[in-house]
């Protein structure tokens, strides 16, 4: 993990949010995001901020909840000042890191103080990440009754050299364990995984993608592995030590990934994203789709979010700010009653819709055809069949799955870059 941030404005002592950069008066659906930074092992592919220990009250497991806690407080002022009184949570999402590794009754007690401080709808959805080590039936029969209502493992692979390689400790066994229980408790299921690790062969893939398949979650996610700097595998890279992931090679899995994920009645509603079943399969939309990640659509359809913890990012109106990274630093200036943001930014109208171009044309929806800035592009990018015709005859540019292959490319053309 790199320890630098992004480069920003100075943030206000106190958060202010000025009402009409904060477009308060929008019908922007609000989400949540509390980020939980500690795990017991960092796996040599992790770029997330997270730690293997802690620094002390309010930045350590057992106490955590205090600090999420008084940044609730903080939002809750900041919102209120602006305007916002009233607007619940749509979704809540506690990721990591390994949420897990605190306490069932911590994590009970953050959407407490959630729900209580900033309010959280009847009807929200409320994910939690999970590791198959550290779950287990008693844990998952508490969060639902703390009202979680969607679990998220962290299976990565089905193939123990491949879970070596990424330096994850799990048992592959362990996971159709924790899919069951989660389930008999009542819970949505989401697994992740992973694909183009170093070794891993396309039998490997393919092996994993069954094992996901037939413990019949509601979503999987399926992510290309990215060796970034400052990672131990991104070292090892630099010394030669592993091969970089080939793109052909994580092509012909992502192909394979949408192959065998369609064949089990899974559709793509975020390029890495699938999901199940479709209320009606003569729709496309990915509104139609009743257990994707209602959290994971809030980014990409540019809703508005505040986000917990060191390194957390957070989006309201035009206002996006980041909190510092440390978990002791993070407590601090909570402690002192100030916002923990390091920096932010105020956007601009032409960034924010070179942004929602940048955000809608990874879901499956896509994006209006009057929305896009350099319209004469459509017209290559159809006759190289990366945007889908029958969708741009409704008026609307949705990616094929060769587009997904190259959605870069294609977010570039679109936006004249």
């Amino acid at each position: 993990m790199s320890p630098a941030q992004p480069e920003g404005i100075a943030w206000p002592k106190d958060g202010h949010l000025d009402t009409d950069l904060a477009e308060v008066t929008s019908a922007r659906p609000l989400s949540l995001y509390v980020h939980v930074p500690f795990c017991s092992l960092r796996c040599g592919y992790c770029d997330f901020n997270t730690y293997t220990r802690g620094f002390g009250p309010g930045a350590e497991p057992g106490s955590y909840a205090q600090t999420v806690r008084a940044e609730a407080a903080l939002a809750r002022r900041v919102l209120e000042k602006a305007g916002w009184q009233g607007r619940e949570a749509r979704t809540v999402f506690i990721g990591g890191g390994t949420p897990t590794l605190l306490d069932a009754a911590e994590l009970a007690q953050i959407l407490r103080d959630l729900e209580d401080l900033i309010g959280i709808a009847e009807d929200a959805e409320i994910t939690i990440e999970a590791n198959p080590d550290s779950t287990n039936r008693h844990t998952l029969a508490l969060l639902a009754a703390a009202g979680v209502t969607r679990v998220s493992f962290g299976m990565q692979s089905a193939v123990p050299s491949v879970l070596r390689t990424l330096e994850r400790t799990h048992d592959p066994k362990r996971v159709p364990e924790v899919v069951r229980a989660a389930k008999e408790e009542g819970l949505e299921v989401s697994v992740d995984l992973i694909y183009g690790t170093p070794g891993e062969s396309l039998d490997d893939w393919t092996r994993s993608l069954e094992a996901a398949i037939a413990m019949e979650p509601g979503h999987v996610s399926s992510y290309a592995l990215v060796l970034e700097e400052g990672t131990k595998m991104g070292a090892m890279l630099a010394r030669g030590e592993l091969e970089a992931p080939d793109p052909d090679d994580e092509a012909a899995k992502y192909e394979m990934a949408d192959r065998l994920l369609g064949e089990a009645g899974y559709r793509w509603y975020e390029i890495s994203n699938f999901a199940r079943p479709y209320d009606d399969e003569a729709t496309v939309a990915s509104s139609a789709l009743r257990r994707a990640s209602q959290h994971n659509l809030a980014y990409w359809r540019d809703h508005d979010w505040w986000g917990f913890g060191p390194g957390a990012h957070s989006h309201i109106g035009r206002y996006r700010w980041w909190n510092l990274k440390h978990p002791k630093a993070h407590a601090a200036r909570l402690l002192q009653g100030h916002s923990p943001a390091a920096a932010g930014e105020i956007l601009d109208e032409e960034s924010r819709r070179l942004e929602k171009v940048m955000l809608a044309v990874r879901i499956a929806e896509g994006i209006e055809k009057k929305d896009v800035p350099q319209p004469a592009a459509l017209a290559r990018l159809l006759s190289e069949g990366l945007i889908d015709e029958n969708a741009l005859l409704r008026g609307r540019v949705v990616l094929t799955l060769a587009g997904r292959l190259l959605a870069d490319r294609v977010t570039r053309a679109l936006m004249g870059f």
